[in-house]
């Protein structure tokens, strides 16, 4: 830890880190100057010329955005997709990954085994069956359909991470609390999960984005009164490819989301990382 502190504390490290980042906030700056521009503007000039022509920002884009039933739509079918998602991956995922790591069953090492070899099953594998399966459930199209397809596929990993960082809790805290008197349910609530914020905060962040961001699977299984914003901003592109007022307020909108939940919960998520780093 203290080398990585050190290294971090160079002059010519911190100077990359910054150029790095002016880097990456790049185009989500372009993108959200963009999308304060008329159409006309942005068909003119590039959205640099604001810094020095302020005047050109307006938020009459995003009021057309409002306006826009297709694109509102798409943005609230993807939080109930993502939310919904990101919650029903962490409860499973933890339940189980603290029945891998505490507990005694029969069959728990195969089973483990078992969901570990499902971590190199393709998504693209699975789409027609599931499909199928759906169709006769009549869950093709919907947004549980995807919310389910997104939950079955990401629970692997999920469990995996989640078992490996509750194994590597102490066993004489888990001995102690027992001794107390408290029954499974109260160790997990009260001791496991408090100790393993840093994985779950991680495995939300990387489900959400991954959820969010996903256009494949809902292209697949969500009909047009289900499906996301970003197989609403792709319709969008092919039939007004020139609707820029809409397109770029809404490309932000779908970009700096995961960019909140993130920085929201970065503090976890570095924990996390660090914890794995050092065990």
């Amino acid at each position: 830890m203290n080398r990585i502190g050190k290294w971090l504390g160079n002059g010519l490290v911190q100077a990359f880190l910054v150029a790095v980042g002016f880097v990456w906030v790049t185009p989500l700056a372009g993108l959200l100057l963009s999308s304060l521009r008329s159409a006309q503007d942005n068909a003119g000039s590039g959205w640099w010329t604001t810094l020095t022509s302020p005047g050109q920002l307006s938020f009459d884009n995003y009021a057309a955005l409002l306006g826009n039933a297709g694109i509102t739509q798409a943005f609230w079918n993807t939080v109930l997709i993502s939310v919904p998602s990101t919650v029903l991956i962490i409860v499973v995922a933890a339940l189980a990954g603290y029945a891998f790591a505490w507990l005694e069953f029969p069959g728990r090492d195969w089973l483990f085994l078992l969901v570990v070899a499902l971590l190199v099953v393709p998504v693209q594998i699975g789409l027609l069956p599931v499909a199928k399966l759906f169709g006769a459930l009549g869950l093709f199209g919907t947004i549980p359909g995807v919310v389910l397809f997104h939950v079955a596929y990401g629970l692997p990993f999920a469990v995996f991470l989640l078992r490996n960082y509750f194994a590597d809790i102490p066993r004489e805290m888990l001995e102690a609390a027992r001794m107390d008197g408290g029954g499974e349910w109260r160790i997990f609530t009260r001791l496991v999960l408090p100790v393993g914020r840093p994985a779950i905060a991680s495995l939300a962040i990387f489900q959400f984005l991954w959820v969010w961001n996903d256009m494949l699977v809902a292209l697949l299984f969500a009909d047009s009164s289900a499906q996301p914003l970003t197989v609403e901003l792709q319709s969008q592109v092919r039939q007004f490819g020139s609707n820029i007022e809409v397109l770029a307020p809404g490309a932000f909108l779908s970009l700096i989301v995961p960019v909140v939940v993130f920085f929201a919960f970065q503090r976890h998520f570095v924990q996390g990382v660090m914890a794995g780093s050092v065990k």
